[in-house]
């Protein structure tokens, strides 16, 4: 017979709900006819211990296999557990966006603040853009970039994250250790506050990833931690001639390319104390849309 795993009682002794509380059932009925709503979850996470525990262990479990059930099934296939434990550190990878500040992990001139995104995409066709061609064999889903438009001079500005499967046994993360690639000295992952390692460091930043992203190239960055959670960064290009109303004179054209050359420029200058600029950027429109996706409501 299969026994239940047992979980220690997590009350700390001034808590005021050691009797009378509802009971785990009960409290897994009431969620489930909420819609397992994050901001319900993130809320009874706060009123104790023991509630917190709760979440972490059952409540964010449920809820990430209800919004992305194929991603789910296909992070935990082949035997990987390596999402148990922690379910609230994807749940939030899901529906946030960390952002950025100034002079932070990827060394920006803006400040952007983290936020819930309502509606995302999760596609492995993006990740697999996004790694080099040693590592395609890895899985990988990556959201759609999260656009903030007229940063100034960054530009437009987008913000994706993404999460690795059995990232331990990883190529990529393979890698990283035999190229001795260093922690970031004092940032960590925004979602389970682990170590960072930075992808562009290591050099195996692909030009794929430019195309599929629709950004400069040379003006993406990412990291990795060791829990597999990733998180990036780009200059977006802008729309192209082509794509917005056609000018009526020659001048125009010109000056319009010439402004795009100077977001472009101004984006490059960000990454050039690592690895330099390039000329190269492919013709934008939105994101790309793929089999291999997940959409995610909240």
């Amino acid at each position: 017979m299969i026994l239940p795993k047992q979980y220690r009682c997590t009350h700390s002794p001034t808590c005021q709900c050691t009797r009378g509380h509802l009971s785990e059932d009960v409290l897994l009925l009431v969620f489930q006819h909420l819609n397992w709503n994050p901001k319900l979850v993130a809320t009874l996470s706060c009123v104790c211990k023991w509630f917190d525990d709760f979440a972490k262990r059952v409540l964010w479990k449920e809820f990430c296999k209800t919004r992305a059930p194929r991603m789910m099934l296909d992070l935990q296939s082949s035997g990987s557990h390596c999402i148990d434990g922690n379910w609230r550190a994807l749940g939030k990878l899901l529906i946030y966006c960390s952002g950025c500040t100034q002079g932070g992990l990827f060394n920006s001139t803006v400040q952007i603040p983290g936020h819930f995104v309502y509606r995302t995409r999760f596609s492995r066709t993006l990740g697999r853009s996004l790694l080099p061609p040693q590592c395609r064999t890895d899985v990988l889903y990556v959201s759609d970039p999260c656009e903030h438009l007229d940063q100034g001079e960054e530009g437009d500005v987008g913000l994706f994250r993404g999460i690795f499967k059995s990232f331990p046994t990883s190529r990529v993360r393979k890698v990283i250790i035999n190229k001795a690639v260093p922690f970031h000295p004092s940032e960590v992952c925004p979602y389970c506050k682990a170590k960072l390692w930075s992808m562009l460091q290591a050099k195996i930043i692909p030009q794929s990833a430019c195309v599929r992203l629709e950004a400069y190239e040379d003006c993406i960055e990412y990291f990795v931690c060791l829990n597999g959670h990733l998180l990036g960064i780009c200059t977006l290009a802008p729309l192209s001639d082509s794509e917005e109303a056609v000018p009526s004179e020659d001048s125009n054209h010109t000056e319009k390319k010439q402004d795009n050359g100077s977001v472009k420029e101004n984006g490059l200058k960000r990454r050039h104390s690592l690895l330099g600029g390039s000329e190269n950027g492919p013709s934008p429109q939105r994101r790309l849309t793929s089999s291999n996706q997940c959409d995610i409501d909240v």
